[in-house]
């Protein structure tokens, strides 16, 4: 049971009240998103790096954003909890969970491939999940039930069906041996896939929903870098894990997200059961997932 779930159970939200969070998410992407935009533009100048452990950094502006996101939500709704990736938090049966900046390591170098990933829980699963890329312009959103967008407009999981067409991509963590990886990419290479890797979790799962990517697979992330994203590719008729299994809101889990035309086999490959309860529908998707591209 994660650590959200293992709270007793609230009564859940009118669609009034999850209305009105699902503003201030999408509001917070934007400002916060400005906010991440006036660090990446002082990259080479004075910003102060830390490192919490092997490849994985800490900047000024990691704090800033999420300090910023914590006290606007605070504001909004003083009764949800929260938990940041650079300051923590108590799990509870309402929760936002914040990676304030994914792609620590791009931010600082100034490639424009990061993120700030926004989810809101209820009782152990996902209803509202925001990723937004300022440098590119690009803002991912997803509420349960009601599809997923970038922008405004609608997306889509692939239909790749072939894996001598797939992308995967796959993340890294120092969590695990690198041997287990270098393993579990060379049976994916074996399929036919092209293997990529480009240093964020959270909009390696936004690039499946939106159908740039079939795949993302990593043997351990954290709750805060993949919530939203998940979403994303549920609502957006892909396949996903169960991530929250377990302690997975606290200690983290493996992560699979892929086009319903990839994912068993790549679960099998990998060793990460997908959600049993998923069920194909090609009303969800919006396209024809017999079509193989």
């Amino acid at each position: 049971m994660s650590r959200a779930a293992a709270h007793p159970k609230a009564d859940r939200l009118s669609e009034a009240e999850m209305d009105r969070r699902a503003e201030v998410c999408r509001k917070l992407l934007v400002t916060a998103g400005q906010l991440a935009m006036e660090g990446y533009a002082r990259q080479g100048a004075v910003q102060p790096v830390a490192m919490k452990g092997p490849q994985d950094f800490l900047t000024e502006t990691d704090g800033k954003v999420e300090e910023h996101i914590r006290a606007t939500l605070a504001d909004a709704f003083p009764q949800d909890g929260f938990l940041g990736e650079e300051g923590g938090g108590i799990g509870s049966a309402r929760m936002w969970v914040v990676d304030p900046i994914d792609g620590t390591a791009n931010f600082m170098r100034g490639i424009p491939h990061f993120c700030i990933s926004i989810a809101f829980v209820e009782d152990g699963r996902s209803e509202i999940g925001g990723i937004a890329n300022p440098a590119i312009g690009e803002t991912y959103f997803a509420r349960r039930g009601q599809g997923a967008t970038r922008n405004g407009a609608p997306i889509h999981v692939s239909p790749t069906q072939a894996f001598d067409r797939a992308f995967v991509e796959f993340g890294w963590s120092p969590r695990i041996p690198n041997r287990e990886y270098l393993d579990k990419v060379s049976l994916v290479w074996a399929l036919g896939a092209n293997v990529r890797r480009s240093g964020s979790g959270a909009l390696g799962l936004a690039y499946v929903a939106d159908g740039r990517s079939d795949a993302y697979a990593e043997l351990h992330i954290n709750s805060w870098d993949c919530l939203a994203g998940l979403l994303l590719v549920e609502e957006a008729g892909g396949r996903v894990n169960r991530f929250l299994d377990g302690d997975g809101m606290a200690k983290g889990n493996p992560v699979l997200a892929a086009a319903p035309g990839v994912a068993a086999t790549l679960s099998q490959v990998i060793g990460v059961p997908l959600d049993d309860g998923w069920i194909v529908s090609s009303e969800k998707t919006g396209r024809n997932i017999d079509e193989d591209i």
